[in-house]
């Protein structure tokens, strides 16, 4: 009998356990898995906050991160560097393109419940403006330039000096809050409490901080798409590898960027999902064109035709680059891409060489050309990766005669003694494009040659009448064709008189755990770009009904 009622217990516990597997097969063919809402997202970044604030974001990365989910601009520029609407609905040009009208959003609120209008607009850039701003220096100077007009609640007037087609881009910074800054002076800004604790308009607000975290929640009122995530907590470490170290210890799942020093072991780390893109920039080498050696075309052209960048970007970089063929870079609007880039070519370099006087050779088999050896030191930062670039070029120009001394210092250091002054002969630096814009005046236009009074960044020298106009007509025209062609004139000049060095483009690596899912990656502008797309991001999920006539997932309310 116990054994009957035992047969009797097994076979109930059969069929209730079979029913349940066949409703669950039934729910799971009726249904689909969807992105919740809820969850909060940990991501390890390098560095810590400074000033959280849009107007001196600029000059540290943690910064940048966390203003550009806290605040908004009056536009925002998409994965594809073209501007849209934000703070701002619309925007109006005169014929002259001297006077832009911009009418903004009525439904925006502060984090802190009051409504923003165009005197928060005025407000920062007056900020911005003032004599005694601690703002980026260009960023002052070019606001200056420009009157700014309140004409009502919800509109402004922009009055430019010029027509000036890159205008645009600088209505992406950050707005503040006129209301809780109305008293403070400009040179008194940087320092505020509020840049510890943050009132923005963006789809994320401050919540708490550590001395080691910083915790955003997601805005309610938020304006845009609502963020899946309810809360994104930001983990501070000395540098990126300290920031891999904590994925593996479980602290994070957001690694801010993977170097080539581990990325082998990221691609290993089973859990960790990496995306790859294209950042803004490129690495190049400054020739100081006022030193006699690097006057001549075929000097230069000799010096880049010596450098293997593929092995550069493959063996060094382990795939973080790709070869440079033009200063703006592929995705942009501007770029020519028939433009290929310089081949490696060992023997090239040598008739070069040969060609422009340099083809007597000392005991040491470095050139001569009037009892001078061609002998220079070629400068960079103290970045291991950084160091074994310039390592590898200076065997490259070794093998054709050439002598490079290399001198690693610290980034503030290479920027403030050497690059600005102009005191170096050759300077492997990474260019970083903070702007969507290809305008690439600053860099390459002859009267932005750095001085005492001259804050231009063309430290090169470069003073081509040829380069510089076309530069200075594709600022002028707001003609978007005839800006590809200027901007084409410029590119084929440039490749054609290499004033420059250009290597690669930068790749920029990012990884997160695979809980974490909705992440893309286009090619940004910025690091802080891989948070473009954050309100798609989630860490929660749900199941809905599949709708007959669709075969997909009715979205959750």
């Amino acid at each position: 009998m116990k054994h009957i009622r035992g047969q009797v217990i097994i076979a109930l516990t059969g069929v209730a356990l079979l029913s349940a597997i066949l409703i669950f097969l039934a729910a799971s063919t009726d249904t689909i898995e969807r992105p919740d809402f809820g969850g909060t997202h940990i991501e390890g970044v390098a560095g810590k906050p400074s000033a959280i604030n849009p107007i001196f974001s600029e000059y540290n990365d943690v910064d940048r991160d966390l203003t550009a989910l806290i605040f908004t601009g009056l536009t925002r520029a998409d994965e594809n560097g073209r501007i849209q609407p934000d703070l701002a609905t619309r925007w109006t040009v005169s014929p002259d393109g001297l006077v832009y009208t911009f009418t903004l959003r009525a439904d925006v609120r502060w984090h802190d419940g009051e409504r923003f209008d165009a005197q928060d607009v005025l407000s920062t850039i007056s900020a911005i403006q003032a004599p005694d701003s601690k703002a980026p220096p260009a960023l002052s100077i070019f606001w200056r330039t420009v009157a700014v007009t309140r004409v009502d609640s919800l509109t402004l007037r922009f009055q430019l000096t010029q027509a000036y087609a890159p205008f645009l881009e600088f209505t992406t910074i950050g707005i503040l809050p006129a209301h809780l800054l109305k008293d403070v002076s400009s040179a008194e800004l940087a320092a505020q409490p509020f840049n510890r604790r943050p009132i923005g308009t963006g789809a994320f607000q401050f919540l708490e901080a550590t001395g080691d975290s910083l915790t955003l929640e997601a805005n309610p009122s938020y304006y845009g798409a609502r963020p899946y995530l309810a809360r994104i907590q930001f983990k501070f470490y000395p540098d990126y590898e300290s920031v891999f170290a904590a994925f593996n210890r479980g602290e994070v799942e957001g690694v801010s960027r993977i170097l080539p020093s581990y990325l082998t072991k990221a691609r290993a780390t089973t859990n960790l999902k990496m995306y790859t893109t294209r950042l803004s920039g490129y690495t190049l080498i400054f020739l100081n064109l006022s030193k006699a050696p690097f006057q001549d075309k075929q000097v230069r052209q000799a010096l880049l035709s010596a450098i293997d960048r593929t092995h550069l970007v493959n063996d060094i970089l382990l795939g973080q680059g790709i070869v440079a063929a033009s200063p703006i870079e592929p995705g942009s609007w501007a770029n020519d891409s028939s433009i290929k880039p310089y081949p490696y070519d060992i023997a090239k370099a040598n008739q070069l060489l040969d060609a422009a006087g340099w083809s007597a050779r000392g005991a040491d088999g470095t050139r001569q050309k009037d009892g001078r050896a061609f002998a220079f030191t070629l400068h960079t930062n103290d970045d291991p990766t950084r160091i074994a670039l310039v390592q590898e070029i200076a065997k490259a120009w070794q093998n054709v005669g050439v002598k490079a001394v290399i001198q690693p210092m610290p980034p503030t250091q290479l920027v403030q003694n050497i690059l600005r002054p102009r005191q170096f002969d050759a300077v492997l630096y990474e260019w970083r494009t903070l702007s969507s814009d290809p305008d690439q005046y600053e860099n390459w236009h002859q009267t932005q040659i750095p001085g005492a009074a001259n804050l231009g960044q063309n430290y090169s020298g470069l003073n081509d009448r040829d380069i510089s106009e076309a530069l200075e007509a594709a600022r002028k025209t707001y003609d978007q064709t005839k800006r590809v062609e200027l901007y084409r004139q410029f590119q084929q000049l440039f490749v054609e008189r290499v004033p420059a060095l250009l290597l690669y483009y930068p790749v920029y690596a990012y990884g997160v755990d695979t809980r974490v899912r909705g992440v893309q990656l286009a090619p940004l502008q910025t690091a802080s770009d891989r948070f473009r797309n954050l309100a798609q991001w989630f860490v929660k999920t749900k199941r809905v009904a599949l709708t007959t006539s669709e075969g997909t997932a009715t979205p959750g309310k």
